[in-house]
């Protein structure tokens, strides 16, 4: 992991973010009292499983659900200010301003009917003012700083004309045309090559430099973690289970999740007595969101479960400096 350029100053602080969704089938609570703190310069990751509730987490901080079926509750502090309170026009004047988002698919999220010049432009043209020839000339030099050949002509075509990773590095260059404080990153290597993915991770890490912005990276790869997280907080069935430095999670992971997570990843070198080191897998899948178990809710998939496990829900347990861990094995 690269050392990281950090103030210690806070620049968002989420507290009990919630958010459910109102179905056919009763209310499903997707995001189940988060806390979270981002400081400035830093990157924050954030992961787990497929369904865990981390693109819900990024979309809530932004106001991206529609109400209804969503209601967001808790407090999202942004410089100070809670996003959650905010009406729409003073949250839209943030997003792709003061906080920009890398969203999972670009080919879904880039406008087909606009060029990718244009989509650019038009962010930059909203947020910072300017002629829209002084926009457009922004924007090419914003696809010549995420290293897209030749700009001039890529900023004329429209998204379908572009690679998978071009279009990763336009929306890149998008989220990034103003400067923004906080870039969440919601999966920027998904459904990328092994070489475009390294290629993904070095831009960002160059840019983020470049420009001091605070990252949340969301992902299910660890390994993308390690490389540029400073701080990470694994996530399963809507809550933080456990948080702390990547080092220390690395080394030392303190909830059976993590531990699940860690020893189903193929290390170079690593052997056992017998040979090559076995991969072990987690048991089980995560459950739907009608299906919650009660008490701990990794407790149907847990090698370690006890009995209280299976009764009542884990406090949150601070066993060490830096580290937050949801499990009654530290509770004991």
């Amino acid at each position: 992991m690269q050392a990281e350029k950090i103030n210690n100053q806070e620049l968002l602080r989420i507290s009990n973010l919630r958010t459910h969704f109102h179905t056919y089938e009763g209310v499903v609570t997707a995001v189940d009292g988060i806390d979270l703190e981002v400081y400035r310069g830093e990157t924050l990751g954030v992961v787990g499983e497929s369904g865990c509730g981390k693109s819900v987490t990024a979309l809530s901080i932004l106001r991206l659900l529609a109400s209804p079926p969503a209601e967001i509750r808790g407090e999202v502090l942004f410089d100070g200010k809670n996003l959650l309170n905010m009406s729409l026009d003073e949250v839209r004047k943030i997003r792709g301003n003061s906080i920009s988002m890398i969203f999972q698919e670009p080919m879904t999220s880039l406008n087909p009917v606009l060029t990718i010049g244009e989509q650019i432009s038009e962010a930059i043209k909203l947020h910072q003012g300017g002629t829209r020839q002084e926009a457009w000339g922004r924007a090419v030099e914003m696809l010549r700083m995420v290293q897209i050949p030749s700009p001039e002509i890529r900023a004329k075509e429209y998204p379908h004309k572009l690679s998978g990773g071009m279009r990763q590095r336009a929306m890149i260059a998008m989220a990034l045309s103003c400067h923004p404080k906080l870039l969440l990153a919601d999966e920027p290597t998904t459904a990328l090559d092994v070489t475009i993915q390294a290629q993904i991770v070095d831009l960002m890490q160059h840019l983020k430099e470049e420009f001091e912005t605070s990252i949340v990276l969301i992902t299910h790869n660890l390994g993308l973690i390690a490389e540029m997280a400073r701080r990470v907080g694994v996530m399963y069935m809507g809550k933080i289970v456990e948080e702390g430095s990547v080092e220390d999670l690395f080394l030392e992971p303190l909830h059976p999740y993590t531990q699940g997570l860690l020893e189903s990843i193929p290390w170079i070198g690593e052997k056992s007595k017998a040979g090559r080191k076995p991969l072990r897998e987690i048991p089980g899948m995560v459950p739907g969101l009608t299906e919650m178990p009660e008490g701990c809710r990794f407790h149907p998939r847990c090698s370690r479960v006890m009995n209280i496990c299976r009764r009542e829900e884990p406090p949150l347990i601070q066993p060490k400096d830096g580290r937050r861990v949801l499990c009654w094995l530290w509770a004991q």
